[in-house]
């Protein structure tokens, strides 16, 4: 009787660790969704706005070349997110709404100088998130999305640093 209380006592403890470290892990993974949605989200909006508004052509091709791609990645996110059980917030947070904001009221070169600012910001932020994740994540669908997406964003940084200042 003893041995099966205390089989049943290290069951429970086995169990109650095993629901502990997949409570952590999708701490971890909402945490990560959360900031590169963000991120995402705010680089295309931004990227819409430098479409239509940029002088350089440029910053232009960069502005289609971030709408396409961030898009594509939004959308794998989402799918990624939805076998997770994880929820994606549909809109801009305050803070991304503000910065999308400031760069509405600009215009011409100042505009462009800005954006790219915000582009090369935004892309070091999320590219170290993205690397993280990948190293990290223990969910093996969000570490490949991280890893695959992570190359997407070097590529980005590498044409932010290549675009001719200006």
């Amino acid at each position: 009787m003893q041995t099966l209380t205390i089989t049943s006592i290290a069951a429970v403890f086995a169990l109650a660790s095993v629901g502990a470290a997949h409570a952590a892990s999708a701490s971890v993974d909402q945490a990560f969704v959360a900031k590169v949605s963000q991120g995402g989200m705010y680089e295309v909006e931004a990227s819409k706005l430098a479409e239509r508004k940029a002088v350089a052509q440029d910053v232009k091709d960069l502005a289609t070349s971030e709408v396409h791609d961030h898009g594509l990645v939004g959308d794998k996110l989402k799918a990624v997110s939805a076998k997770a059980n994880i929820a994606i917030d549909g809109k801009l947070n305050a803070e991304f709404s503000g910065k999308l904001s400031h760069l509405d009221a600009l215009s011409g070169h100042a505009f462009d100088v800005a954006y790219m600012d915000s582009m090369a910001d935004i892309h070091a932020k999320d590219g170290a998130a993205f690397a993280k994740e990948a190293a990290a994540s223990p969910n093996p669908a969000y570490k490949a999305f991280a890893a695959e997406t992570h190359v997407i964003v070097l590529r980005h940084i590498g044409a932010i640093k290549a675009a001719p200042a200006e």
